[in-house]
C-alpha cells in the first residue's frame, strides 16, 4: 500500500479531516492525498502559499515571524499549520516550507533545508498539539520536493 493510501485510510477510519499548507512543495502533498479514491471524505481544502505575502494574507503568519526566523523555520511552519487549521474544517494540518534549490540557500539554511509542521486538534483536552521538524535533504529540486512530501506523509501517519 502506498503511503498516501495508508494516510487516507487511517484518516477515514479515525473520522479525521486534514488540510495542507504548502510552500516548497507547491501542492504536491494535497495532490498525493487526492490521488487516493475516497480522499474527499478526509480532505476538503489545502493552501499553496509559496510567497511570504501569501503566508501572511491567507494563513495569518506574522510578518515579525518571517522577519525574525525566516520563512523556512519551525516557527513559521507552525504558524502556517495553525492558520490552515483555523480556516479549514479540519482536525489536523501539515505545513511545509523549504529551500528546494538550486538557488536560495545560505550557510545557515543550505539548499535542501526543509521544515515540516503539524497541528492537530486534541478534542479530549480541548487544545492543539503542535510539532515541527527540520530536515536537510540532498538531491536536485524535484528530489528535495518529493522527499519533503514523503516525510510529511510519514509525520501525518504517525500523528493519526
Amino acid at each position: 500500500m502506498k503511503l498516501e493510501e495508508e494516510v487516507v485510510k487511517n484518516l477515514l477510519a479515525e473520522n479525521l479531516k486534514i488540510t495542507t499548507a504548502e510552500s516548497c512543495t507547491g501542492g504536491l502533498i494535497a495532490a498525493r492525498l487526492v490521488d487516493v479514491s475516497g480522499a474527499s471524505g478526509c480532505f476538503n481544502e489545502g493552501y499553496i502559499t509559496y510567497a511570504n505575502e501569501a503566508k501572511i494574507r491567507l494563513l495569518g503568519v506574522k510578518e515579525e515571524s518571517i522577519r525574525e526566523f525566516g520563512a523556512v523555520s519551525d516557527e513559521v511552519v507552525i504558524e502556517m499549520a495553525e492558520g490552515a487549521l483555523s480556516k479549514a474544517d479540519a482536525d489536523l494540518a501539515v505545513a511545509v516550507s523549504g529551500i528546494a534549490g538550486p538557488l536560495g540557500g545560505s550557510k545557515e539554511k543550505p539548499v535542501g533545508t526543509v521544515h515540516i509542521g503539524l497541528c492537530m486538534r486534541d478534542k479530549s483536552i480541548g487544545r492543539l498539539t503542535k510539532v515541527s521538524y527540520r530536515f536537510l535533504f540532498d538531491g536536485d529540486r524535484t528530489e528535495i520536493r518529493n522527499k519533503t512530501v514523503e516525510e510529511a506523509l510519514k509525520i501525518i501517519l504517525s500523528a493519526i
